[in-house]
């Protein structure tokens, strides 16, 4: 079991990313919510990040930490994520694996790839 285990998922977001930010914010107010341990990577410590993920990594992409230390990114981090919220968890497991999730990714990628357009500039914090 990794050292960063806890008894909850832990999900790791990009709060500089004013998309992102009001996703995330939405998924924060639904059932189910106060069993994710929620993390703006764009604002924290880094030893908050956990074994494995730098910030870098986590600012470019959604990351969620299953309670076993396992890390997931990615669609990969939205089926799970969505598998925790009562509302979502029929979409997380109609697209959590297969072609579905194949194209998820893609689709993420392809808003990846816009993302920048959106993300405000916010002073990098200190190191820690």
């Amino acid at each position: 079991m990794d050292s960063n285990a806890t008894s909850k998922p832990t999900l790791y977001f990009d709060g500089g990313c004013p998309v992102c930010a009001r996703e995330i914010a939405m998924y924060r107010r639904q059932p189910g919510a106060e069993g994710i341990e929620w993390v703006d990577v764009a604002g924290c410590d880094t030893a908050r990040l956990g074994h494995g993920l730098t910030r870098e990594a986590a600012l470019a992409r959604l990351h969620l930490r299953l309670p076993d230390g396992r890390l997931l990114d990615g669609a990969e981090a939205f089926a799970e994520l969505w598998q925790q919220l009562p509302r979502w968890v029929w979409l997380g497991r109609l697209v959590g694996t297969g072609w579905r999730l194949r194209v998820l990714e893609a689709v993420y990628r392809l808003f990846l790839r816009l993302r920048p357009l959106w993300r405000r500039s916010r002073p990098a914090p200190p190191a820690t």
